[in-house]
């Protein structure tokens, strides 16, 4: 029986060659019913990064077809740059909104997304929370997706059984480290990030190159890590990049791609005898995967040249007097026609004949909403306060201000010029105080990216982050109230009751919670710092210019400016609130000596165009109102992305192909054609294949 037509029988023959780092799921108490296998076929998959200028588009993928079954592990090779991410991005849906996607891709015979807990991926960039140290990482991950019917003994050694598997023993008390924590190295961050995916032992798994960074023994071991999760039955594809013979001969497949072409698709072992009767064999002490690479990697051709032909270099490898251009597209031609092309193509007809697959719908967590909840709202809380820069930063800001602001107005009386200074001290506190929270900008978007990864892989949902956000900051948004409050109005001696006090720390608390929900929505908008304090900045300046200090609200403009900015201006009701509060009830000396005493009544009305038709109670509801429209706008914004993104890549990849195909250059005939009896559509159009915009 040839090699690929081998098939996997329910996890029989992997249970003999279970080690003791081989982690069972029912061991685990994960698991309690059997599940269905996964088997993914791409067709005819094309990538294209489309030029609407006057220059050529770029074909990423061209005519890719492939398949992967459970119980085996894929290896995707080829030099930089020849798709091996792009081709891993398109399987699992993620690909990034300006590339148009055709071809077919299949999980279980049916189109199906990937996404948000269906497969599980690896990431080149290691996308973690540097407060968190790594056992409280793997610890925090295993809670939020695990059943809640494990008890805290049966989490824990699920948790230590993880650390162990990826060799993280050593620095599992260490912090993973930001710009001002030590962080632990690169390869232990790598390892850290395919442990959090490998927790629940997913049914199918992606990983973008997991060896990058890591040592020859450390690749080894996540390797063969990798390979014991699929002999138990689970379908695992990884890129790698330039692996030791003894990574290599962990894989089973071997997908080697050049310049978005196959140059070889089937078992690894075999890979050495396509190479062989193609007439480029590989030397005996050579590593099969660097003789590969050298075969097919062109991009030093004319450096090769220009140092033969300085006679720099001497080497009597049959390779150096043949160019790598040729080499590369005599192994395309040759699998083309090759008898693993064929049997590709036949192993896919018998996956799609297999009766008695189905398609999983659960979720990637397992845990129930109030759990993640908590969880959520922990770790966010714990990260908040180890990060200086997210809250501390701020807070220290704010008192400095306070006590600047107190000492300037300090017991700033009753007198006349005390009506202008009392105006100018609220409008400050109001408005350039809460302007300051555009500094938590970068520690909103690292938290956003962090976010974004978990939620494609399934964690929890956004209902969950959003409320986790907010209560986890609330503690630090009250102590930065309390703290300018209390400093301000005792120092500036506004009114001595009590009540009066309260209302201004609430007024104040409710303007910065609105600010920061508010920014929370452009960190979704936006993807990069700049973008985001740019677009925030203007946002805070147009909600100062019409919140009634610079101008009064009767003043402004009635279109747009009054009716309706100003009434969705947190600003311009907590100025009036924060008006209302100081300067009814009181009396000021009037402007000429032994003159009637101004009621703080007349100067709201006649002075600061401040309404006294409503209690500044109803400010501060309207404030609060405010409050919960931006985090339910922000929800919104986050499902919205999520469930109209298939549609955007639709009418963008139509739109786009109807453009390209007028081109004479982008019609071509395709590379590979495939040979079923069945439509090819553009992946966009199919179930769940479509990527969330990036951001």
């Amino acid at each position: 029986m040839n090699a690929m037509e081998i098939e996997y029988s329910g996890g029989v023959a992997a249970a003999g060659g279970t080690t003791e780092t081989d982690i069972d799921l029912s061991s685990r108490g994960r698991d309690n019913h059997q599940q269905a296998a996964m088997y993914l076929v791409w067709e005819d998959l094309s990538v294209v990064l489309p030029n609407f200028g006057n220059g050529h588009s770029r074909r990423l993928l061209d005519g890719l077809t492939g398949f992967a079954e459970p119980g085996r592990i894929m290896a995707i090779m080829g030099p930089s740059g020849s798709g091996k991410s792009t081709l891993l991005d398109s399987l699992a849906g993620r690909l990034s909104g300006n590339v148009v996607m055709t071809g077919n891709v299949l999980l279980n015979g049916k189109r199906k997304r990937l996404d948000y807990g269906v497969a599980a991926y690896v990431t080149q960039e290691d996308l973690l929370l540097g407060t968190l140290s790594v056992r409280e990482t793997i610890t925090y991950s295993a809670l939020l997706r695990l059943p809640t019917t494990l008890s805290k003994q049966e989490m824990d050694e699920i948790v230590e059984a993880t650390i162990m598997e990826m060799g993280l023993r050593d620095c599992a008390d260490g912090l993973v480290g930001n710009w001002h924590i030590r962080s632990i190295s690169g390869g232990e961050k790598k390892r850290l990030s395919i442990a959090l995916e490998i927790l629940t032992r997913p049914r199918l798994l992606f990983l973008d190159e997991p060896t990058s960074g890591l040592d020859s023994a450390s690749a080894f071991f996540v390797i063969q890590t990798l390979r014991n999760i699929a002999l138990d039955g689970r379908t695992v594809i990884s890129s790698i990049h330039q692996p030791s013979s003894e990574v290599f001969a962990l894989f089973d497949d071997l997908f080697l791609l050049s310049g978005g072409l196959t140059a070889y698709f089937g078992p690894a072992t075999m890979a050495v005898e396509f190479f062989d009767k193609a007439g480029f064999p590989c030397p005996s002490r050579r590593n099969p995967s660097d003789h590969f690479l050298r075969c097919i990697n062109s991009g030093f051709d004319q450096v090769t040249n220009n140092l033969m032909g300085s006679r720099r270099i001497h080497d009597s490898d049959p390779l150096m007097n043949i160019p790598i251009a040729k080499i590369n597209a005599t192994l395309v031609d040759k699998y083309r026609t090759s008898e693993f092309a064929t049997r590709a193509k036949a192993r896919i007809r018998e996956i799609s004949s297999i009766e008695g697959l189905i398609v999983e719908s659960r979720r990637g967590s397992q845990a129930k909403w109030w759990k993640q909840l908590s969880v959520l709202t922990c770790r966010s809380f714990k990260n908040m306060s180890r990060d200086v820069g997210y809250y501390w930063v701020r807070i220290g800001i704010y008192v400095t201000l306070s006590i600047c602001v107190g000492s300037i107005f300090f017991d700033v009386g009753t007198n006349f010029t005390a009506i202008l200074a009392r105006g100018a001290c609220g409008g400050f506190v109001a408005g350039f105080m809460t302007f300051m929270s555009i500094g938590g900008f970068p520690s909103f978007l690292e938290e956003m990216k962090v976010f974004y990864k978990e939620r494609l892989n399934g964690y929890y949902g956004v209902g969950v982050y959003v409320m986790s956000n907010l209560l986890s900051s609330f503690p630090f948004l009250a102590l930065m109230s309390i703290a300018t409050a209390t400093i301000v109005y005792y120092m500036v001696k506004f009114r001595p009751e009590f009540p009066s006090y309260l209302y201004f720390c609430l007024d104040l608390l409710s303007c910065i919670a609105t600010v920061e929900s508010a920014m929370m929505i452009v960190a979704s908008l936006v993807p990069n710092f700049l973008m985001g304090v740019t677009i925030g900045a203007g946002y805070l300046a147009i909600m100062m210019m019409t919140s009634g200090f610079f101008r009064s609200l009767p003043d402004l403009p009635k279109p747009l400016w009054r009716y309706p900015i100003s009434y969705i201006n947190y600003g311009a009701w907590g100025l009036q609130g924060a008006y209302k509060n100081d300067m009814i009830g009181l009396e000021f000396d009037s402007f000429i000596s032994d003159g009637t005493k101004l009621k703080g009544e007349f100067i709201l009305k006649s002075m600061l165009g401040v309404p006294l038709s409503h209690s500044k109670w109803w400010d501060l509801a309207a404030i609060v109102c405010l409050l919960v429209s931006f985090r339910l706008i922000f929800f919104a914004v986050l499902k919205l992305k999520e469930r109209a993104s298939p549609y955007v890549r639709t009418f963008y990849t139509k739109r786009t192909l109807k453009h390209l195909n007028k081109r004479p250059s982008f019609r071509k005939a395709a590379s590979f054609p495939s040979k079923r009896q069945q439509p090819l559509h553009p992946l966009s159009a199919q179930e769940g294949l479509n990527s969330p915009l990036h951001y």
